[in-house]
């Protein structure tokens, strides 16, 4: 029954990698337009831990570490030592650039044995840009930035459950002060996630434990970068749902699986009619473009989060033909549930391999990857490594190629039960 229930978890988590590399959504056949939803500030979004980033971007309901606020800040209290501190570092797009980076600082404290706070700082540096004028005349280079700020108090809810609530302060300067109507964009966020752990008797020779999680990050309010503007941009409010199985093999080694789903719950851009030389119809009552399918998406950010479920218009411009495809507003709606599976193995505690692979409907921007990652502790000392290889490579270049993140971890003050 055991060897079972284990070939079952490693064929779900191949089946799921395989489902991924071959899901071409229907709208592919028409070369239809894909209906990305874009936000403010990705880069809040962006997995900054080379471990999650190793396992498919899966960390939900993975066994906590000092940078668990990105995924669920409810896992904090399960961490086994008293004192936690991480920096991680990524170079970002380096197909493009090469001077934009990720930065990010975590630290974690357990209170006692039932709760535990943590606090992070995410710094992402755009790099240096030149500014120019109407007239292409320099105006300086600059370097746009972006930053936040949060924190989170973790408690124990029942023996196997946790909850947590975390703050964050969000602050986006692109513009630099460039132009009088630009201004930096702002804006408060909360989280809020729910974690339950506990061994499990599913297999006769080894011992087991089973996690489930699930969180929303980046509830808050929209910004804007305009002055001017009326209209507001959403921020990344992402709900993510996942389960993780780990089987200790033995007294030395042990092997997890893990997969996550997310989805954003920002609205999906509607369709807007178009006139016979494909230029947008605009309203002339309200002054807005007229919507042909879908909903209206300059809502309010609850508002906006309870439409996310059901206001995916369904409907697609043919960009050969300018016609319109009928691929249903079902079948946008599971486009827009991203999974990443993920497996973890150590050794003795002191090194790990990870794999993982991330999906994204080719209908909601295509992301896919297989992940790659290490990682080695010594004392109270630990590094993470990981590697990102896109599987949707486009004549033999990609954005996302090369992304490697690293991690160095300092632990301390003996384990916690």
């Amino acid at each position: 029954m055991e060897k079972k229930k284990f070939l079952l978890a490693a064929l779900l988590t191949v089946a799921a990698m395989s489902y991924g590399q071959n899901n071409n959504y229907i709208g592919q056949d028409y070369s239809v337009s894909p209906n990305v939803i874009t936000t403010a500030v990705p880069f809040v979004s962006i997995a900054p831990d080379a471990r999650g980033g190793s396992m498919g971007d899966c960390g939900v309901a993975s066994d906590p570490d000092v940078y668990s606020m990105h995924y669920n800040p409810a896992k904090y209290v399960y961490l086994q030592d008293k004192l936690s501190v991480g920096l991680g570092y990524s170079p970002w797009l380096r197909n493009l650039v090469n001077d934009m980076n990720l930065a990010y600082l975590a630290g974690a404290y357990k209170i006692n044995d039932r709760s535990a706070v943590a606090a992070t700082l995410r710094y992402f540096s755009c790099g240096e840009i030149d500014f120019r004028d109407p007239n292409n005349n320099s105006m300086g280079k600059y370097s746009p930035n972006e930053w936040a700020i949060d924190a989170t108090y973790s408690r124990l809810l029942g023996d196997y459950l946790s909850g947590a609530v975390a703050g964050r302060f969000i602050y986006s300067n692109l513009t630099q002060g460039q132009n009088d109507y630009a201004s930096p964009a702002i804006s408060v966020a909360a989280d809020i996630g729910v974690f339950y752990k506990r061994p499990v008797e599913w297999f006769s020779s080894m011992d087991a434990d089973f996690a489930w999680g699930a969180s929303i990050t980046n509830i808050g309010s929209k910004v804007s970068y305009n002055k001017s503007s009326e209209r507001k941009d959403f921020i990344p409010t992402m709900l993510r749902l996942g389960s993780s199985l780990k089987l200790e093999l033995d007294e030395y080694n042990s092997l997890a699986f893990n997969v996550d789903f997310s989805k954003l719950l920002v609205p999906t851009p509607p369709v807007i009619a178009r006139d016979s030389m494909n230029r947008p119809i605009i309203d002339p009552n309200t002054g807005e473009y007229q919507i042909l399918y879908g909903l209206d998406n300059n809502v309010s950010t609850v508002a906006g989060m309870i439409q996310s479920f059901y206001d995916a218009p369904g409907h697609g411009y043919n960009t050969n033909t300018g016609e319109m495809v009928d691929y249903g507003k079902f079948y946008e709606e599971l486009c827009e549930i991203n999974f990443g599976v993920g497996v973890e193995y150590w050794y003795n505690n002191v090194f790990a391999v990870r794999t993982g692979y991330f999906n994204e409907s080719a209908l909601k921007g295509n992301r896919k990857y297989v992940t790659l990652g290490a990682a080695l502790k010594y004392n109270v000392f630990g590094l993470d490594v990981s590697y990102l290889i896109p599987v949707n490579t486009v004549a033999g270049s990609n954005p996302l190629e090369n992304t490697l993140r690293f991690n160095l971890t300092y632990s301390m003050g003996g384990k916690k039960g």
